[in-house]
């Protein structure tokens, strides 16, 4: 996921930077799109995370009430799988963000485009 948010966004970066007619218009469609697809993999990944995180609290506290083995493994695994999951949230967020702001851009290319083609 990491790598197709992150060409996604770099693409339409590229695009941006370009001074070449395009379809805005369509763009801004797909880009909407794209958006509404990452929101959702990120609301997932939230949801996810702060289950983790829940159950590595949860699991900590029996570990220092009970002091079993047992829970000893549990947390540990528990923290191994939840440093991953807080890294993919994190990047998912920031792309995101990241995407607010091209789109923006990419408003103000078709509000650009459209007076254009009105002076015309």
């Amino acid at each position: 996921m990491k790598k197709r948010i992150v060409g996604y966004r770099k693409r339409i970066d590229a695009l941006l930077a370009q001074d070449a007619d395009c379809d805005w218009e369509q763009v801004l469609e797909e880009h909407l799109t794209q958006i509404a697809f990452f929101q959702h993999e990120r609301l997932i990944h939230l949801i996810v995370t702060v289950t983790f995180a829940v159950l590595t609290m949860q699991s900590a506290c029996f570990l220092l009430l009970t002091q079993a083995i047992a829970l000893c493994l549990l947390t540990l695994m528990l923290l191994v799988l939840l440093i991953p999951y807080i890294a993919h949230y994190y990047t998912l967020e920031n792309e995101v963000q990241r995407m607010y702001g091209q789109y923006d851009r990419i408003l103000e290319k078709l509000s650009e485009q459209k007076r254009s083609a009105a002076a015309v």
